[in-house]
């Protein structure tokens, strides 16, 4: 049942290992890239369902784990989050040809890669993501980052990992919220550049979420096989990875005015965010207005929201909303760049968008 793909990047490829029991192999699969004491960085919510697991495996393969655990939250993604990290990373030994290993979700896995990328100008890390989010986007494609006051994202690097060990059993531990919010990325795959795999996610999409080993481990792969091949082609986003922006112009300003917290989980926003750019490419003439409908049909069916007034609270207004856009690190020449589609699975970037038309969408 078990799935490699391969993200092809000359000698800088690596592989991302798919399926249930993945994380009982995580010691003999990291084995060959260890060299000195292995830090492995957490949360303490991970920490308490998978971290053993994972020090039994290193164990039986003879590596000397060394926990790192963090507070869980966005708020840890931050320069004091990264400051206590590297000196915690510097403290356990970790020499410039050794690998330090990030075992959770994004924000563990963002901040990991960030700090491996800056301790000593460089050292490998490893993803194990445990939320399916960070299984189909995060942990692929070498960007890492921290958040600031201004906006998600903005300082940060790309820096590869050298393996990615995805176990698709440990998704059973997510909170339904959580593991939906992972879902819409691998909806957004469909809707940016592959319509019949998201005709296969209408089919399937709830049975992987309902617990279908099988159906999860094809959503999984077939999302990480899109992103990989669009990261070989375009690893430093100038041209198509900026496709997989899908929905988070919109996304990352709904976040950053709900301020990061529980109002709105990130993949939450993602999915609101392409609904918006779905409606905006309908308003615009550009897609087909029963496209747009039966996208967000898919996202209501299996329990995403797909609207502003979905987000628990006050609704953020438009301005709040554009001047958070105006400070995405997807601004060029002081023009917002928008992910557009012509219909399912045709997605495309443009900056020929009146940002009149934005705010009275943001209105509507």
């Amino acid at each position: 049942m078990s799935e490699t793909v391969i993200v092809s990047l000359a000698e800088r490829s690596y592989p991302i290992h798919i399926g249930p029991g993945e994380l009982k192999r995580a010691g003999s699969l990291l084995k060959p890239l260890v060299l000195g004491p292995l830090p492995v960085v957490t949360d303490t919510n991970v920490a308490k369902i998978h971290l053993a697991n994972f020090l039994l495996s290193t164990e039986d393969a003879g590596l000397d784990a060394r926990p790192i655990v963090l507070e869980p939250g966005e708020g840890t993604k931050s320069f004091a989050g990264l400051e206590r990290l590297t000196n915690e990373l510097l403290h356990t030994g970790v020499g410039r040809d050794g690998i330090v290993v990030a075992l959770g979700g994004g924000v563990i896995g963002d901040l990991t890669g960030l700090a491996a990328g800056l301790l000593k100008r460089g050292i490998a890390f490893a993803q194990i993501p445990t939320t399916l989010l960070a299984q189909v986007d995060s942990s692929v494609g070498g960007k890492t980052a921290i958040n600031t006051a201004a906006g998600k994202n903005l300082v940060g690097l790309f820096h590869q990992p050298r393996i990615v060990i995805a176990d698709t059993a440990v998704l059973q531990t997510l909170p339904r919220r959580e593991l939906l919010a992972g879902y819409a990325e691998v909806a957004k795959y469909g809707a940016l550049g592959d319509r019949a795999f998201f005709e296969w996610l209408e089919a399937n999409g709830a049975k992987a979420l309902d617990g279908d080993n099988s159906a999860m481990v094809r959503a999984v792969a077939h999302s990480c096989r899109m992103k990989a091949d669009i990261v070989a082609r375009d690893e430093r986003e100038t041209g198509d990875r900026a496709l997989l922006n899908l929905g988070h112009t919109f996304g990352h300003a709904l976040e950053a005015a709900t301020g990061y917290s529980d109002r709105l989980l990130h993949g939450e926003g993602v999915a609101i965010g392409m609904a918006l750019a779905l409606q905006l490419s309908v308003k615009l003439g550009l897609c087909p207005g029963q496209d747009a409908d039966r996208f967000m049909r898919h996202l209501k069916r299996v329990g995403l929201p797909s609207s502003i007034a979905d987000v628990s609270g006050p609704r953020p207004s438009p301005d709040v909303l554009l001047e958070h856009m105006a400070h995405d690190k997807k601004v060029k020449n002081g023009r917002m760049t928008f992910v557009l589609v012509r219909g399912i699975g045709q997605a495309f970037t443009t900056s020929d968008v009146r940002i009149d038309d934005v705010r009275a969408l943001l209105s509507a």
